[in-house]
């Protein structure tokens, strides 16, 4: 009998721990309008760390050919399209071999001992982090169409003792680093629009997993209120 109700009490102090656990903060504001998209990202990668992806834009220029010099944006399928040449696959190749790879289409065909300088004028960053009470923790690449929900299902979801009633979501706007939350549980039956997560965006869940350092700049964020700057 006593067992039983050890048990029973157990049951009722866990049950109560998590409903504490999960909840929303508030303090906090959620859904903030204002969160809008983030600074446009300048290409900064070097010519010898850099590979070409989707998104990014190469300025290229053949000497005395201004007609094919401009700058070429990369597709969703990693090609670039350039007058007399057509379609070239340059994703995942470096400048200089996307340089080389032209000046032989070219030398071959139209024109002779042609120069042609590849520069990256800008790149796509296409990674996000997902930190806290996620399943897998880590570095992801931008899914198609990204969400909030879609990027921690890379993530493999919440893990247990994750409180998906607060989740923060950092990002760079105006120069500024920038933090909105965002209730995972009125994003799933539909009370709340799933925000759109764009490259570089950090998104920490709160709960038992969190690591210090985050539980820490969690800590502050009532403090310092959403929207907030800091």
């Amino acid at each position: 009998m006593r067992f039983g109700l050890r048990l029973i009490a157990l049951t009722a102090g866990i049950a109560l721990l998590a409903s504490c656990a999960s909840k929303r903060d508030s303090q906090l504001s959620y859904n903030p309008k204002n969160f809008t998209a983030p600074d446009a990202l300048a290409g900064t990668a070097t010519l010898v760390t850099y590979r070409a992806g989707p998104g990014d834009v190469l300025n290229i220029t053949i000497f005395n050919v201004e007609s094919m010099s401009g700058d070429y944006q990369i597709d969703a399928a990693g090609n670039m399209v350039m007058p007399l040449i057509g379609t070239v696959a340059v994703a995942g190749k470096s400048t200089q071999e996307i340089g080389t790879d032209l000046t032989t289409r070219l030398d071959t065909r139209y024109l002779q001992r042609p120069q042609v300088t590849v520069s990256l004028k800008t790149t796509v960053a296409r990674t996000v982090t997902v930190d806290g009470s996620v399943a897998a923790p880590g570095l992801y690449p931008i899914p198609d169409k990204p969400t909030l929900m879609k990027t921690i299902a890379m993530a493999r979801g919440t893990s247990q003792g994750a409180n998906p009633k607060k989740v923060v979501v950092f990002r760079q706007i105006n120069g500024q680093r920038n933090a909105a939350a965002f209730d995972l549980t009125t994003i799933r039956n539909g009370t709340d629009a799933d925000p759109i997560i764009y490259a570089n965006d950090i998104i920490i869940v709160d709960g038992r997993q969190t690591n210090q350092t985050w539980t820490t700049l969690l800590q502050t964020v009532p403090l310092l209120g959403l929207f907030t700057r800091f």
